[in-house]
């Protein structure tokens, strides 16, 4: 009863962290520019990133000589970046040379999913947890995700070109709270 409750407990942090459903505009955002995105791609390549983050994270930081604040900053900006184009419906992110698969790594695996946010998470879990209950977690997680992104087109049908316009805007502009809330608290930790 107790190891349920402890996978129930990582489960919804990871899902709170990794908030899928909140990045169905983007996704979408990326559909319309490149005309698909490959579900199994991005969930595989974010769950990788995910695994090896968990095995090896500080050591792959300290063997580059990046701290967690520095990456932290670093996917800030990025989904910074994200935000302002989501809300002022500019393009930063040109998708004249973007694949369907390069699309579903950056911005989508990482840092979308696989971010800053879920691999420092990742890392605290650890000390937390056992490692069975963060896999079962981290598992759990990834078939959601991959339900949502499998089933984009239906939900952008749903939503409509309206709906999804505003629901971009909207997103946008977390996103943006987002960035600025994850680089303010880094940038403390910096200095």
């Amino acid at each position: 009863m107790q190891e349920l409750k402890e996978i129930t407990t990582v489960t919804l942090v990871l899902f709170a962290i990794i908030d899928i459903l909140g990045s169905v505009p983007i996704i979408l955002d990326i559909k319309s520019k490149v005309g698909h995105v490959d579900a199994k791609y991005a969930t595989a390549v974010s769950g990788l990133i995910m695994l090896l983050f968990l095995f090896l994270g500080n050591q792959l930081l300290n063997l580059i000589g990046i701290d967690v604040a520095s990456f932290s900053i670093a996917g800030s900006i990025v989904i910074f970046l994200i935000g302002l184009e989501m809300t002022l419906n500019r393009d930063i992110f040109k998708s004249g040379n973007a694949t369907v698969k390069s699309s579903s790594v950056v911005p989508i695996a990482f840092p979308m999913i696989a971010g800053a946010g879920t691999l420092t998470t990742l890392l605290s879990l650890r000390s937390e947890y056992q490692l069975y209950t963060i896999l079962v977690a981290v598992f759990i997680n990834l078939a959601f995700i991959y339900f949502v992104i499998r089933f984009i087109p239906k939900i952008e049908k749903l939503l409509g070109d309206t709906g999804i316009n505003i629901f971009r805007k909207v997103f946008g502009v977390i996103l943006l709270s987002i960035a600025i809330k994850l680089f303010s608290k880094n940038v403390a930790l910096l200095f």
